[in-house]
């Protein structure tokens, strides 16, 4: 996904001077406690903070005020007006140069917990762009979709079942292309499922909560094609509030209240953040009341056997319950750097021998932060801003892990979810980055029988519009079928 404040469409006229449109720069919805800072020029002149004003859901919030603002849900879908007052309003058909520099926080993505009561350090969002602007009234047209693709081969005797997470569209969600249902239209269209998979933060326009409306949508979207609620991505947002983290008690509320929505849903699995002890101790009686099985994410840069994971595995031995176990997500089993993301680098600025460096560090066994370290000092060394890179120069490293296929055999029997995590599909119908074949046979001798659910993550790279991320799941489903199918034999 573009990680962009603003797109061609954003500059509006407005009555008061100008207006922009704004983008969520992420993924997922975020609290405007989210926003650290946002600054504004205008044809080489910087707006003073003073003329800026942010408005959601017709109500305007001065920008110095956003941090303390944590109880206000930026919705994926909602394109705020960031207003700025000038002597003369801006003209239909201008153009203007407009820089807009936006730095976030991630409150779900805790780098390290606060200390004495104060706030922790999280995954920073850096925005910088630079665009010559034409003054509009309105949206840019969505455009028309591929829809001649052949129907999916029939799958009842494959070893698991297949699906996505809606996650797959996170781009084209964000942008408009499609409202909830128009979503499960196209799923649908594209022969894709049964399976469906939300992340509740990107898909609940009142997240943490399920509304009645929502619930009803969903049900009516599922009895109409036929489809099977796989898992709810449950995010724990420690750093919701600027002034410290989540204490024990609000954790527990807020995983609790997420659980509830879950069921409501229909859902049979909880894809959990957080593995805390003592947080599991009081959600598991939750759990057990509402028959949900907890599923722990091991997601790149850890492995099966890496320390923190080991961890966890201690205790779920020492809880005993079988409604406890993981999500396997395969991006922590990449033989190589995605081509999506070095296209993603390369159009920031990195050259042919910054890129070659990049998949070095990558390549070798330190762990994560050193490799990031190395790597961002590689780039000052090089007079290179890393900033330009937005959080790709943190992402690069744990999204991508590089462990051995193999160690998933070595918790199998708890592995109750699988993100099949792709970036691309070449020519060919293989994944470059990603061994699938070896990954299926892994996990077929393992005797799994769940939920293969595919996310496609290159939208964390590729520009909108690059790539139709559903026609890609539906070709990732086929290298899947076939890898299945080939091991029968």
């Amino acid at each position: 996904m573009p990680n962009g404040l603003i797109a061609a469409d954003s500059l509006r006229v407005h009555p008061e001077g100008l207006a922009l449109s704004l983008t969520i720069p992420w993924y997922r919805s975020l609290w405007l406690s989210s926003v650290t800072t946002i600054r504004v020029t205008v044809d080489g002149m910087e707006v003073p903070e003073g003329d800026l004003t942010f408005e959601l859901g017709g109500i305007r919030y001065a920008i110095a005020d956003l941090p303390t603002r944590s109880e206000v849900l930026w919705y994926l879908q909602e394109h705020p007006l960031l207003i700025a007052r000038r002597d003369v309003p801006v003209v239909l058909g201008e153009q203007h140069e407009v820089t807009i520099h936006g730095e976030l926080r991630l409150p779900y993505m805790q780098i390290a917990p606060g200390r004495d009561g104060g706030p922790g350090i999280y995954v920073p969002n850096i925005v910088h762009q630079q665009l010559a602007l034409t003054v509009t009234d309105r949206d840019a047209p969505v455009p028309v979709l591929v829809t001649d693709v052949a129907p999916a081969p029939a799958a009842e005797d494959d070893p698991f079942r297949l699906g996505l997470t809606l996650y797959s569209a996170s781009a084209e969600f964000r942008a408009g292309w499609f409202d909830f249902d128009g979503l499960l239209d196209r799923v649908s269209q594209l022969g894709i499922g049964p399976g469906i998979e939300i992340v509740a933060s990107q898909m609940l326009p009142t997240y943490p909560h399920v509304s009645d409306d929502f619930e009803r949508s969903w049900r009516a979207a599922f009895d109409r094609h036929g489809f099977d609620a796989s898992s709810f991505g449950a995010n724990l947002d420690m750093g919701r509030r600027r002034d410290r983290d989540m204490t024990p008690d609000e954790e527990f509320e807020f995983s609790k209240l997420m659980f509830e929505g879950a069921k409501r849903l229909g859902f049979p699995l909880v894809r959990i953040q957080s593995a805390k002890p003592d947080l599991l101790r009081r959600l598991l009686p939750i759990a057990e009341g509402l028959d949900l099985k907890l599923a722990y994410e091991i997601h790149a840069p850890m492995g099966p056997n890496a320390p923190e994971i080991l961890r966890v595995r201690e205790t779920y031995a020492e809880l005993d319950s079988p409604l406890l176990g993981f999500v396997a997500d395969f991006s922590a089993t990449m033989r190589a750097m995605s081509p999506t993301l070095l296209r993603a680098v390369q159009r920031a600025g990195l050259d042919d021998q910054a890129l070659a460096r990049l998949q070095r560090i990558w390549a070798t066994d330190a762990a994560m932060r050193e490799r990031q370290e190395e790597f961002i000092g590689y780039l000052r060394g090089r007079d290179f801003d890393p900033g330009r890179l937005g959080s790709f120069a943190h992402l690069a490293f744990n999204m991508h892990g590089h462990v051995d296929p193999r160690e998933w055999a070595d918790i199998m029997p708890q592995i109750l979810h699988v993100h099949a995590k792709f970036y691309d599909i070449d020519e060919s119908g293989q994944e470059p980055a990603i061994d699938y074949p070896e990954l299926v046979r892994v996990f077929v001798e393992g005797g799994y029988r769940g939920y293969w659910s595919s996310e496609w993550e290159g939208h964390a790279f590729a520009e909108l519009g690059e790539v139709d991320p559903l026609v890609l799941v539906r070709r990732q489903h086929d290298l899947i079928r076939s890898t299945m199918r080939s091991l029968a034999d």
